[in-house]
């Protein structure tokens, strides 16, 4: 099985509304194509308009397995009006609030990846309390606050399976940084320090960690 995605879905992925750098991407095309390899479903915290989850749905049809995000679709902080990352046009002209979600559908649908993603709207912390299933993959891209990004490590790490793959975005060791990358850099020290994960890439702000022990 390939490690990088065919042209079209690269193409896709690159026309897509988002932040994550061609490069990233493909580092983390190539873990979900070996982490698919488990048999186990690939989870995404963290959708936006689903320009990372293109790369993610296309690796678990690849590997025959089922591909998951997961978002409240209103935007994280650094999102909402007056700041960098704001976006007019994903505003609900009617509530005068961040909406993704439709945005997210149109970008699977002309990706023809529609069928093999499944989206769990919602706030993660109240999904990864009711969720049970072993996952190969799980890719934390959320929130930039300790709160968010700790929250997710907290609810989704545990349930990474043995040899499966911890994805950690946006990790930014520089305190400059201190709104957009300190708080995934802090949880990608946790990871480490727990014991339970090995680091085993490293593409500008994308770590990818391996389950080698249970001390989450």
């Amino acid at each position: 099985m390939t490690t990088a995605p065919q042209p079209e879905t690269l193409a896709a992925f690159e026309a897509a509304k988002g932040f994550m750098p061609t490069d990233e991407g493909l580092a983390l095309y190539a873990a979900a194509v070996e982490a698919g390899r488990l048999g186990l479903p690939l989870l995404e915290v963290g959708t936006y308009c689903g320009r990372s989850t293109i790369l993610l749905a296309d690796a678990a049809r690849a590997a025959g397995v089922t591909a998951l995000t997961v978002d409240h679709h209103r935007g994280s902080e650094e999102q909402q009006p007056g700041w960098e990352y704001h976006d007019p046009e994903t505003v609900d002209p009617e509530l005068g609030l961040m909406d993704t979600l439709p945005t997210f559908r149109r970008t699977l649908h002309k990706a023809g990846l529609e069928e093999h993603i499944v989206a769990l709207v919602g706030r993660s912390p109240q999904i990864a309390k009711i969720w049970s299933t072993p996952l190969a993959l799980v890719f934390i891209d959320g929130g930039h606050t300790d709160e968010h990004a700790s929250a997710d490590y907290e609810g989704w790490a545990p349930h990474v399976a043995e040899g499966g793959l911890l994805l950690i975005h946006d990790v930014f060791p520089d305190p400059v940084d201190e709104f957009t990358g300190q708080a995934p850099y802090r949880v990608h020290l946790r990871a480490l320090e727990s014991g339970a994960f090995t680091e085993i890439s490293v593409s500008g702000s994308l770590r990818v960690l391996r389950r080698t022990g249970t001390g989450i």
